[in-house]
């Protein structure tokens, strides 16, 4: 009987950050709803209690259904029946299983039907459920489209939708169009409005994940003769007012058990979300931010589903007389790989706490005015939670990548055969770094919090803090990249060419990430000595590539970028 959570001493471990006391207590208004809802938490231990448990059910569902489901789904998929989505039958046990388990609207309030959890656990739970099966993730995990509906729709609309997500029911957010990829200003679905007041939706979605789900957050053009995303709006379609079709669902790569679907809308009834004008300028970037906290645990999952294939399989496999685990060629493969995880789980969870604080703010700004105080802090951690989101999506996603290429190499020709799973994780993960905004565009969204300073002043309060004589020279180090970075940020900007900028944004942005995660490792290893391996051999390679991406814009010459530019 596996346990993906009691299995993995990093997710409690995170689970009980510092941080969280104060998180806990603001999400929870002082435990206010003890006094209305039994199951709600009394104080912070109880609460805590509360997370582990649940936590300890996803990882035991995880382990022996969510899992146990993954090739058999992987082989079947979804099909289309009549314009309708029929799931594999694993991914209708695992959805009935989750629903069974209460899993669904995890961070929605108890008045609504949820557990009120806060982002964190949240994502540990989502974190888990990727390891087990990346595609069913994204069936599962698309319950945080609830958020959106939340933070802007209007009371009634919380009080029809919510309890159903709550209850079980599936999400999906359309957003993508056959000639609107990234460029979403081109959503071109049009939106009519009738003489009644009420909404309906004519045109076509491509490439929707979990299609055919029960509610849907729509992206459309409500305003006619508008081009640009100022003329978009958000909607709810319920599926039960019919008007959606699925014309048919991809055939993937990977992730063969969620249907990314065509849709054809037809007089789709729907309402409006919100306010006119604001579905992509508001709405739609809150929704993303979410999506892509979202992807950095599915990817960080599939790191750490890699990194165990491919370490059972090097303890087992025998050649030349003895394990391979025992060649030191494939002894740091799996030191990096396990170095690789951990760094990128430390960034995925210090984001979702930064992403808690300011949410919950958000949240209490709705009932009461906030302290002088608690608007610095919210200030604070909106800003953290905007340039760590793109961050860790791009980071994680570039490691989930690297993990599964790495635990099929492990594996050698074995590897490229159906026999084993980390062919399977190789395909899923190819995805991460693509969707919810590729690696390139997370750069785009990043670049401003390497000249506006963000990562740089974070990294400077990293600086501060105080370290075991052990760790000291690794902490030197970490001051060494930083300088190397700083030098590299002053020299780039110094170039006033915005082409020799675009170029050079990727390099700084990994830099910024490589020693950001070598800091939050250092951090990890203070309150737990299990992580200075990692710690140390995670440093080395951060060491390297900051090394190489500083040499690289040193030694550039700005009018060499002509080479790389396309030209016929």
């Amino acid at each position: 009987m596996a346990n993906f959570y009691s299995d993995n001493s990093a997710l409690k471990f995170h689970l009980e950050h510092p941080m969280m006391k104060k998180i806990v207590e603001l999400k929870e208004r002082n435990f206010a709803d003890a006094e209305k809802f039994d199951y709600a938490p009394q104080n912070f231990e109880d609460a805590m209690d509360s997370y582990d448990k649940v936590l300890e059910v996803v990882g035991e569902l995880c382990g022996d259904i969510i899992a146990a489901n993954a090739e058999d789904v992987d082989h079947e998929g979804p099909r289309v029946e009549n314009g309708r989505v029929i799931y594999a039958e694993g991914t209708k046990k695992n959805l009935e299983a989750c629903r069974k388990a209460g899993l669904m609207g995890m961070s929605m309030p108890r008045r609504l039907g949820g557990l009120n959890f806060p982002i964190t656990p949240y994502i540990m739970a989502a974190d888990m459920v990727s390891r087990a099966d990346a595609g069913f993730e994204n069936l599962w995990g698309l319950q945080d489209c609830a958020e959106t509906i939340y933070e802007f729709a209007d009371e009634e609309q919380k009080q029809k939708y919510i309890p159903r997500v709550c209850a079980g029911e599936t999400m999906s957010m359309d957003l993508t169009e056959p000639d609107a990829g990234s460029d979403l200003q081109s959503v071109m679905l049009k939106a009519t409005q009738k003489e009644d007041g009420s909404w309906v939706l004519n045109g076509v979605k491509r490439f929707i994940t979990n299609g055919d789900s029960d509610i849907h957050l729509v992206l459309a053009r409500s305003e006619e003769g508008t081009k640009d995303g100022r003329g978009l709006s958000m909607f709810i379609y319920d599926k039960r007012n019919g008007g959606v079709t699925v014309r048919r669902i991809e055939n993937k790569m990977g992730i063969k058990g969620s249907p990314t679907c065509e849709l054809v809308y037809k007089d789709a009834p729907v309402e409006l979300c919100g306010s006119r004008r604001l579905g992509l300028i508001k709405y739609v970037m809150a929704l993303m931010n979410g999506a892509r906290l979202g992807i950095a645990a599915q990817s960080v999952g599939l790191c750490e589903a890699a990194y165990r294939e491919a370490l059972a399989y090097a303890k087992d496999r025998k050649q030349f007389g003895k394990a391979i685990i025992e060649f030191p060629a494939v002894a740091e493969m799996l030191s990096i790989m396990k170095a690789k995880t951990d760094a990128a789980r430390t960034l995925l969870y210090a984001c979702s706490r930064y992403v808690d604080m300011y949410k919950i703010y958000d949240d209490i700004a709705k009932e009461r005015a906030l302290t002088s105080e608690e608007k610095k802090e919210q200030k604070y951690y909106s800003k953290l939670a905007d340039a760590f989101t793109p961050l860790a999506k791009g980071m994680t996603s570039e490691f989930c990548n690297q993990n599964t290429y790495d635990c099929i190499q492990i594996h050698g020709g074995s590897g490229f055969m159906k026999d084993y799973a980390c062919e399977r994780l190789y395909r899923d993960a190819r995805i991460t770094s693509i969707y919810e905004g590729t690696t390139q565009l997370q750069v785009v969204a990043a670049i401003r919090h390497v000249t506006t300073g963000t990562y740089l002043n974070r990294i400077k309060e990293f600086e501060a803090m105080e370290v075991v004589p052990e760790d000291e020279m690794v902490k030197n180090t970490l001051v060494f990249m930083t300088q190397q970075y700083a030098d590299a940020v002053q020299m780039v900007e110094g170039i006033e060419d915005p082409a020799y900028r675009d170029f050079m944004a990727r390099r700084l942005v990994e830099m910024a990430g490589h020693i950001i995660m070598g800091y939050l490792l250092l951090e990890d290893t203070q309150r737990n000595g299990d992580f200075r391996k990692s710690l140390h051999v995670y440093v080395n390679y951060g060491q390297a590539e900051v090394a190489k991406h500083a040499d690289f814009i040193s030694n550039f010459k700005p009018e060499e970028i002509k080479d790389y530019l396309y030209t016929e």
